[in-house]
């Protein structure tokens, strides 16, 4: 069975508690991505923030831009190891009616793996289908 090892980004970009609202938007809108994790250094994961954090718990609230993102980060996390098998992330991601998932190794932020990225594996492409329609079902901050 496929592991996330072998499907997960390495290409990563985070955010540190005291970076701003404008400057996670930033490093989503240069990589082309709707999460951003948030870690202390070194690469220690502590949340994440969605766009959708972005908007609803910061600029809809009326947070400026230099607010702080651990103001608008989600600290409830769902992660999975690497050695994680490709139909368990789905199953999780579908349980836990989220889109993305952070790899890590212990508390180390070493990957992410997305729903697309499921959706591109053979075995897991069906799995993949189930997590989108259960995560679309419902309507939540990440």
């Amino acid at each position: 069975m496929q592991s996330i090892k072998e499907i997960m980004s390495t290409d990563l970009t985070y955010c540190t508690p005291d970076d701003t609202l404008v400057k996670c938007a930033q490093h989503m809108a240069e990589k082309n991505v709707g999460a951003i994790p948030i870690c202390k250094d070194p690469h220690e994961l502590i949340g994440m923030v969605t766009d959708r954090d972005l908007v609803l718990r910061g600029y809809a609230k009326d947070k400026p831009g230099t607010t702080k993102i651990n103001e608008v980060m989600s600290d409830h996390l769902v992660a999975v190891e690497s050695h994680t098998s490709v139909q368990e992330a789905a199953e999780l991601m579908a349980e836990h009616q989220v889109r993305r998932l952070p790899v890590v190794q212990g508390n180390k932020l070493i990957g992410m793996v997305a729903l697309a990225d499921l959706a591109l594996e053979k075995q897991s492409n069906e799995a993949a289908g189930q997590a989108l329609e259960e995560i679309s079902e419902q309507d939540q901050l990440h």
